[in-house]
C-alpha cells in the first residue's frame, strides 16, 4: 500500500530561501507489519545471507542490564495482537493469556546476561527500493544487524553493516540464527516496506548563526517547531542528521569528510504534531502493533539510532549516534 507524507503546513524554503540549496532527499521506508522474504527490502525480516558465511556474534562487553528472552517477547506480542484483535478492541486478557504473560515474565527473570550475543537482523534495503541509500558501485543491497544489548557510551545496540551484490548470493542461509536474549525495545517486528522520497532541511544547530536566530524568531511568532518540519520523523535512509541535545556525537570521519546519515532506526513513525503521519494512516484507530509504532523498536525511551557513513568510501567505517 502506498504511503504519502502530506505537504508541510509551511514551505521552509520559501520562508528562508537560504535553506533551498541545503535541501536533501531522504527515503522514508514506511515499514508496516508483514511477511517479507529474503529477496525483499524489509525491517526485521530474513536476510539474503550466504549459506557459507558465518553469522556475526558480538564479542564486546555489555552493560549490566537485566535482559529479556527474544522468544518470550515474540510470544508476548502474539498475546497483545490477540487482545487487540477482539471486539470490542482491547477488551481484557483471557485467563490463559494472563497466565502466559506471567509465565513469560518469570522466564525473563531467569535470563542469563552472560549468554553469547548473536547479532539480530534489523533491516535489509535494496538500492532499487531505497534510492537515497547511496550504495557503493559494486553493491545493490545493504544489510543491517545489531547486537541487541546496550553498549557504552550510547546505551544503545551496536550495529554491523554488510553491503552485497544480490546476484552473488546463490545459496541462502535457510535457518538464520537469532539471539537468545535482548534488551527491551531492540527486536524489530517483521515489516514490509512502502518507500517514499521526501525533502529535508538541516538541523537548526548546524545552520549559520544569523539564519538560526531568524528561525528562532519565526518559531516564537508562528507556534511551529522548525525541527519538527525540517527533518523527517521515523525510519529513513539518507537525508539530514538530527543532532542530540547533550551526548557527544560523531560528525567527521578520520579522513576528514563530514559524516552523512545512512540509516535512521526510530522508535516511532511520527510525533505528536502529526506532520509526518502519512495520509493513509490519518484517523486510524488502535491495534497491535500501533500504527505509529509498527516496528516496535524503542531507542533510548523514544529516540532514534542514526548510522552515519563516510561519503568518501564505505571502507572508512561508520559512526553511530542516538537522538
Amino acid at each position: 500500500m502506498t504511503r504519502t507524507t502530506p505537504p508541510r503546513p509551511v514551505d521552509l524554503a520559501v520562508l528562508f530561501p537560504a535553506l533551498a540549496p541545503l535541501a536533501r532527499t531522504a527515503t522514508r521506508p514506511h515499514p508496516r507489519p508483514g511477511s517479507p522474504g529474503v529477496r525483499d527490502s524489509s525491517v526485521g525480516g530474513p536476510l539474503l545471507w550466504p549459506a557459507d558465511e558465518p553469522w556475526p556474534v558480538c564479542e564486546e562487553e555489555h552493560d549490566p542490564v537485566e535482559p529479556m528472552l527474544v522468544d518470550g517477547e515474540r510470544r508476548r506480542r502474539r498475546v497483545l495482537a490477540a487482545l487487540w484483535g477482539r471486539t470490542p478492541a482491547g477488551r481484557g486478557f483471557t485467563d490463559e493469556e494472563q497466565a502466559e504473560l506471567d509465565r513469560l515474565e518469570r522466564l525473563d527473570e531467569k535470563a542469563d546476561p552472560d549468554t553469547p550475543a548473536t547479532m539480530l537482523a534489523v533491516a535489509q534495503l535494496y538500492a532499487k527500493d531505497v534510492p537515497d541509500l547511496g550504495a557503493p558501485d559494486e553493491a545493490d543491497v545493504l544489510q543491517v544487524l545489531w547486537c541487541p544489548r546496550d553498549h557504552d557510551p550510547l546505551d544503545a545496540p551496536q550495529p554491523v553493516l554488510r553491503w552485497r551484490r544480490a546476484s552473488d548470493v546463490a545459496d541462502v542461509l535457510a535457518e538464520q540464527p537469532e539471539p537468545e536474549i535482548m534488551e527491551y525495545g531492540y527486536l524489530p517486528e517483521p515489516c514490509v516496506l512502502h518507500p517514499e522520497r521526501v525533502v529535508e532541511y538541516p538541523d537548526a544547530r548546524t545552520l549559520p548563526v544569523e539564519l538560526r536566530e531568524r528561525i528562532q524568531e519565526w518559531e516564537e511568532s508562528s507556534g511551529h517547531r522548525y525541527s519538527a518540519l525540517a527533518v523527517a520523523a521515523g525510519w529513513k535512509a539518507g537525508g539530514h542528521a538530527s543532532r542530540g541535545d547533550s551526548s557527544p556525537e560523531p560528525t567527521a570521519c578520520d579522513c576528514g569528510a563530514d559524516l552523512e546519515p545512512l540509516l535512521t532506526a526510530a522508535s516511532g513513525e511520527w510525533d505528536e504534531t502529526g506532520y509526518w503521519r502519512p495520509a493513509e494512516d490519518a484517523g486510524t484507530g488502535g491495534g497491535f502493533p500501533p500504527r505509529a509504532d509498527p516496528t516496535r523498536v524503542s531507542i533510548d525511551g523514544g529516540g532514534a539510532l542514526q548510522i552515519l557513513r563516510c561519503p568518501v568510501s564505505p571502507d572508512h567505517g561508520f559512526g553511530v549516534s542516538v537522538r
